[in-house]
């Protein structure tokens, strides 16, 4: 007989279970089953059965829609924050969960570079196929609440956030942000130039020309985050260069503190945290002015107090450096300038200054020719490459001394490519002493050499880079590294030669891109030059089309290439006649576009009123879904889930402008994510031949154990990402298909703890089908299709075994231990199978316990069970305390180490009762010892 025929017509197979799924797809999508009430506006529901409940927001990091869809390691996290949304639901919350798409980026931009094709089209597309991958896979969101960066609608209100940072600055007086007016009014008695200029280098989001990470390969510059290791972009991995552009910036540095202390008032995984403090850098110690000739001073009386003055240069009479550790001035024998450094022309001389050591010429005849010569030897270096450990040092003289002025010693200036104009001041105090790298420089030229740290007894190693009493270095002697910092400061300060500093890693976000598919800036620059905000009433301000989303460069060589966007050749739309409040004029558009990282700050409160067209959010729906609980200073949503690598990226840039929107007044919290969680990855086997090429990984078979073979053939196994290229790429859609959607779910979730790692195995689906199974025989007879259950009461063992995993479930639901509350109810399923028939009792709490995990299945058996209403909004079970002491325990019995019987004694019974117990089942009459552990353990020593 063919398999049709045996099989029962109501068994749970992939058939089966494909056609459920598909039902309950409908049924939720036709009655909003997850349709989460607001507060206040369109979306607010009385009625709905979670109105006005404590609420939960439940969030994924925003998904770039790819055009190859799904793979099965995408969906680990959206699956883990569907099953604990679906329980906080049962738990009694209002759960707001949904899912958009961060859909600007340059894969659709470069894939319309190559066909033609306009990226919206492919993106559009892209996000369809998404749509209906998480249908698929019951995926219980609020569809609509669902955004996409590329919305007009959307990006409207990314624009106008952009105007608000535009029009604000950061008063360090009250360490926060202020709109533009209140600096403007504070500055009234201004000629309006020079107020201009004032108020335009104080703005959040300000046009600076600066050295930028140029990519020539990708036609953009790219943000300091955006770099490899290696010096290349991590889009494409193309070469970055540094060059001078105009370009728009983002004073995220002003925010570094507030960056870094608020991080503790989140729950987000402790490395996190310090991959932000370390990204940000702060740093604490002194600016140190060593001078080559008379200061200059600058009139600071026509700014108001709490108005910073723009960081103050060094004059052509000193160079500033800044140094964590100012107690070692006194051993600084030598200086190194960056080789861009502004001051190195103006300090070299004519020539060679008499004595000059023949090693720090480097064989040519002046300083200008020396300093010249290594200029074009560094010019095609990454910063990665110049400041690596492991290279030789290089470097050149210029030709000029600086005054240390700790002691008076002149000191000789060099350039070296290991510093870098873009870090710090672009300049350094070379302590050999107690530097590695300023030693290694310093042995390469035969520079002195000056210990100013003693290093403890039995040192024999060169640099010292540890803590010790101060030695050579005058007042400092015999102090300690902090009494030694501490007196230093304050005699620079007094002499006037450096002051006490913070300073950090972290630069200001470049903010520009020179793309087409991206949001555009709502700026327009008047005839002078000047950029303008438009009124909100000219948002949005869309995206115009053009013939060629080509970013262009021009030059012979990638260093000295410059940039022409697509937009600049939309000259229509570029010059435009606009009456901005003083009647028409002509004015000339941005044309770079935002970076793919500006819709991606503030998503999650869209999420939260989608629809609104007067705000970007209504107050009372942002304090309800995002502002600060009793308990939690900081607010934010609830549960964030994502992966590691946005640790910096997009964690750090949505900090910052939420901060910015809290200080402004328009929301109620300070930080945006309040509890953070990483999920781990699933990863495959591959498989290569003999030619090191990939082979389809479904089609091997392990012949014996550690052996693998595939068209008969021997192939070698390597473990790592899931990828195309690898050909070991598994989709949703095939495991939903040939297992179902809620098997699928179910072996994810059991694979192990959600925050690590796992090896994805085909052939172990089958596991959590196999519960499944079990599960619906428990309730279902598979030839009527009838549930099965009795209303006969359960006996006091099986309704202490629900118990038990109802306590244990719910615990795990609450911390996301799904693989194992999976645990616990497959051990509850199979009491279950060793009864006649499932009570009651027992079957309604499984059902309800199972639905976060497997929801299709549990949607069908709830409604066998007789009930006409979803099972999402039913009370997850609540263990009886009662049943959850236990009557007796089971000892094992040991006898010289090993067990040899299990006893079972009442819960309370005292240690003789268990030792007399244990001796009677092992049967020996003079043991040597008996060791009860109680509780646990009987050891008898015969």
């Amino acid at each position: 007989m063919n398999e049709q025929v045996d099989t029962p017509k109501f068994r749970y197979n992939a058939a089966l279970a494909c056609k459920i799924e598909a039902q309950w797809q409908d049924y939720w999508q036709e009655h909003g089953t997850f349709h989460a009430p607001n507060p206040v506006g369109d979306l607010a529901d009385p009625k709905h059965p979670r109105s006005g409940a404590p609420k939960q927001f439940v969030l994924d990091m925003f998904p770039y829609p790819s055009g190859s869809g799904l793979h099965v390691g995408h969906p680990l996290g959206f699956i883990g924050t569907d099953v604990f949304a679906r329980f906080q639901r049962m738990a009694g919350f209002n759960v707001l969960h949904t899912m958009g798409f961060d859909a600007f980026g340059l894969p659709a931009e470069q894939y319309a570079v190559q066909t033609g094709t306009h990226p919206r089209t492919t993106t559009e597309e892209n996000i369809l196929r998404y749509r209906a991958q998480l249908r698929m896979l019951g995926l219980g969101h609020d569809d609509r609440r669902s955004v996409a960066t590329i919305d007009v609608d959307y990006y409207r209100w990314t624009q106008w956030i952009f105007l608000q940072i535009f029009n604000s600055w950061f008063d360090p007086s009250v360490n926060k942000a202020r709109p533009i007016a209140e600096l403007e009014a504070q500055l009234a008695h201004l000629p309006a130039a020079e107020r201009n200029k004032i108020v335009d280098e104080h703005r959040l989001a300000y046009i600076s020309e600066a050295p930028v990470n140029w990519c020539p390969g990708l036609g953009t510059v790219l943000a300091n985050e955006e770099i490899t290791a290696d010096g290349r972009s991590e889009r494409g991995n193309f070469p970055v260069f540094k060059r001078n552009l105009k370009q728009w910036m983002m004073r995220i540095t002003a925010y570094a503190d507030r960056l870094i202390d608020d991080l503790d008032d989140v729950q987000w995984p402790e490395p996190i945290k310090l991959m932000q403090r370390n990204w940000i850098g702060r740093s604490t110690g002194a600016f140190i002015d060593f001078a080559v000739g008379e200061e200059s001073d600058q009139d600071l009386t026509r700014r108001p107090a709490n108005i910073a003055e723009p960081p103050r240069e060094s004059s052509k009479s000193a160079i500033k450096v800044f140094t964590t550790r100012p107690d070692t001035v006194y051993g600084a024998t030598y200086m190194v300038l960056a080789p861009e450094h502004e001051l190195v022309d103006k300090l070299v001389p004519a020539g060679w200054p008499a004595g000059t050591h023949g090693k720090w010429t480097t064989g040519h005849s002046s300083p200008a020719e020396a300093v010249a010569a290594y200029r074009l030897f560094t010019a095609s270096k990454s910063e990665v490459e110049r400041q690596a450990d492991a290279k030789e040092k290089t470097g050149v003289f210029i030709g000029a001394y600086a005054t240390n002025p700790a002691n008076g010693a002149q000191i000789p200036i060099f350039i070296a490519d290991y510093v870098l104009a873009g870090y710090g001041t672009g300049a350094i105090m070379a302590v050999p002493g107690q530097d590695e790298r300023d030693w290694e420089f310093a042995e390469i030229f035969e520079l002195p050499i000056i210990r100013t740290v003693e290093p403890p007894a039995g040192w024999e190693g060169k640099a010292f880079t540890g803590e010790g009493p101060a030695i050579n270095s005058g007042m400092l002697d015999g102090l300690g590294v902090a009494e030694a910092k501490a007196k230093i400061i304050d005699w620079l300060e007094s002499a006037k030669s450096g002051e006490g500093a913070v300073t950090y890693r972290l630069r200001d976000w470049l903010f520009s891109r020179q793309r087409y598919w991206g949001e555009p800036f709502p700026i327009v620059y008047d005839e002078s030059g000047r950029a303008i905000a438009l009124p909100d009433s000219m948002l949005p301000v869309e995206l115009p089309e053009v013939a060629d989303f080509s970013p262009k460069t021009f030059a012979d060589d990638d260093a000295g290439s410059s940039p022409e966007t697509p937009l600049s050749r939309a000259t229509e739309w570029v010059h435009v006649t606009l009456d901005l409040g003083d009647g028409p004029r002509q004015y000339t558009r941005e044309t770079n576009v935002m970076p793919q990282w500006a819709g991606s700050c503030w998503y999650q409160m869209r999420y939260a009123d989608p629809s609104n067209d007067k705000a970007f959010i209504d107050p009372a729906n942002e304090a309800y879904w995002v502002g600060p609980r009793e308990g939690q200073q900081s607010g934010g949503v609830d549960l964030y889930v994502g992966g590691v690598e946005h640790a910096v990226l997009h964690l750090l840039y949505a900090r910052f402008w939420h901060k910015i929107l809290f200080d402004l007044g328009y929301v109620s919290s300070f930080e945006p994510y309040h509890r953070l969680f990483n999920q781990g990855y699933i990863q495959a086997y591959a498989y290569t031949d003999e030619r090191g090429a990939y082979v389809p990984a479904e089609e091997v078979v392990e012949e014996q154990p550690g052996v693998y073979v595939w068209n008969g053939q021997k192939v070698d196994r390597e473990y790592g990402k899931m990828g195309k290229s690898l050909r070991n790429v598994v989709t949703p859609d095939e495991m939903c298909e040939r297992y179902g959607a809620d098997t699928f779910r179910v072996y994810e979730m059991s694979m192990g703890p959600l925050e690590v790692s796992r090896p994805w195995e085909t052939r172990a689906v089958v596991g959590a089908q196999r519960f499944l199974q079990r599960v619906w025989r428990a309730i279902v007879d598979e030839t009527t299709g009838a549930a099965t259950v009795v209303d006969t009461p359960a006996d006091d063992a099986t309704r202490r075994a629900l118990h038990k995993a109802i306590a244990g479930i719910r615990e795990d639901m609450f911390g996301l231990r799904f693989n194992t509350a999976i645990a616990k109810l497959i051990e509850l399923t199979n009491a279950l199978t060793k009864l006649p028939a499932t009570p009651r009792e027992v079957a309604e709490p499984l059902v309800v316990m199972l639905s976060p995990l497997a929801p299709h299945i549990a949607e069908e058996l709830w409604r066998k069970l007789g009930h006409d209403e979803t099972v999402t909004y039913q009370d997850f079970p609540v263990a009886d305390p009662a049943l959850l002491v236990e009557e007796t325990v089971t000892y094992p019995v040991q006898v010289n180490g090993k067990v040899r019987a299990r006893v079972s004694v009442a819960a309370d019974a005292d240690e003789e009762t268990v030792r007399t117990a244990a001796l009677a089942e092992v049967n020996v009459a003079n043991p040597k010892k008996v060791i009860v552990i109680p509780g646990k353990l009987v050891s008898v020593v015969a």
